[in-house]
């Protein structure tokens, strides 16, 4: 059995997951809270406890940086199980979330590796250097086994340059790396493979439109498996409203309010990053506050999630002009996954493109991947749960090769 650990590690935290590739079963889970401040947390749950069922624990733990919590985390194994013994991974998958022009593939860590992912930090300064040190701890706890980073760019790095490249000066954008990356890819390459396996269909023949949305959120248009256009840019700020993300915005604003409102550069990428999208909009970032809300009448919140769905149904036509035609639209993620009316209101009117929405599947909760439009529908409308922890567990085996054995 091939068993990976798979990392997530932010600035303040990291996630993990110690999963058994050839079963897709989470062995393990936990989280490290808090990291270089006071109060910090920990919950570890060990899947393989009370016959199947799991049985978790959270914990108070002190670490002061990256390393102190990979030991939290070592001992929460050793403590609570499963046995990190019995359950040797044979491999270490990290999510990275900028891999640039230069990565398109699971990679295995090498030291020029990690002065690569370094140098990035300037494309994605939140992530890349949390990224790195979730590494550099990782490695002095694994040192015996290889190290994998699976790229959040990557799946999108089959773009075609029509597709990836700005109208702005050609030698300021290259001096700069200015070009669309994209982000989410991991969960659109398992989303639309996963979307492929249900329909029963060769990946390489399907033409679909992968919506995820969640607090962050992105459009992805994929033709044979690949991605050939997706909604985020340079950075996550691009495309679909999110929860506290404006999307899509006139450049010109920037300026506007940088000269009439006086807002520095730091206070306008506040605004847009952690003051905009829905919770700019209606009050609530969270999307089942802002459901909530809006059928109890609240303008706001209706407006919210009318300029939200909008903004999902003008990029569906979009793609579905891109792609020629659409043999599926799937929703993952926690609002695509859950959230019913965003996915009535956001294929609202569609009809005359062959979408019929099905109602009483598409307000059916159900596990698994379903299917929520008619049998009559030219386009199948799905919903299926992404998983991006076994999609990186899978990039790690499948970089690793033999060794994973």
């Amino acid at each position: 059995m091939s068993v990976v650990l798979v990392v997530n590690s932010g600035s303040s935290s990291f996630k993990y997951q110690l999963i058994e590739v050839d079963t897709s079963r989470t062995l393990a889970s936990g989280l490290v809270e808090r990291i270089g401040g006071t109060g910090g947390r920990a919950r570890h749950t060990d899947a393989t406890a009370d016959g199947g069922e799991g049985a978790s624990w959270d914990l108070e733990v002190d670490a002061p940086d990256h390393f102190a919590a990979f030991d939290v985390m070592l001992e929460a194994f050793a403590a609570h199980g499963p046995s990190l013994a019995s359950h040797a991974p044979v491999a270490v998958g990290h999510r990275v979330v900028q891999g640039g022009a230069r990565f398109f593939e699971p990679t295995i860590i090498t030291d020029l590796v990690k002065i690569n992912i370094d140098e990035l930090s300037a494309l994605a300064p939140l992530h890349n250097p949390a990224n790195l040190a979730g590494i550099d701890a990782a490695q002095r706890a694994f040192p015996d086994v290889p190290h994998v980073a699976v790229f959040d760019t990557a799946f999108h790095q089959t773009m075609p340059p029509a597709a990836y490249t700005y109208a702005i000066d050609r030698e300021v954008a290259a001096k700069h790396r200015i070009r669309r990356y994209g982000f989410h890819g991991t969960s659109h390459q398992y989303v639309s493979r996963a979307a492929a396996e249900y329909l029963g269909r060769p990946a390489a023949e399907l033409r679909m439109i992968v919506l995820h949305l969640g607090n962050g959120a992105s459009a992805c248009a994929v033709s044979g498996g690949r991605s050939v256009e997706t909604s985020m840019g340079m950075t996550p700020l691009e495309g679909l409203v999110m929860g506290t993300r404006s999307g899509d915005l006139d450049p010109a604003i920037l300026l506007h309010l940088q000269r009439r409102a006086d807002l520095s550069v730091g206070e306008v990428d506040r605004l847009l990053n952690s003051r905009s999208g829905i919770l700019g909009l209606g009050g609530h970032a969270d999307m089942r506050d802002l459901v909530e809300a809006a059928e109890s009448g609240d303008p706001d919140a209706t407006l919210a999630l009318e300029v939200y769905t909008h903004r999902v149904r003008s990029y569906v036509g979009a793609y579905a002009a891109q792609l020629g035609r659409v043999d599926a639209i799937v929703f993952t993620a926690g609002v695509g996954e859950n959230a019913a009316l965003v996915r009535e209101w956001s294929l609202a009117g569609l009809e005359g493109f062959g979408v019929e929405l099905a109602p009483e599947l598409n307000r059916l909760r159900a596990p698994g991947a379903r299917r929520i439009s008619t049998d009559a529908s030219r386009t199948a409308v799905l919903v299926v749960p992404t998983d991006e922890e076994l999609e990186i567990a899978r990039q790690t085996v499948a970089a690793v090769g033999p060794q994973a054995g």
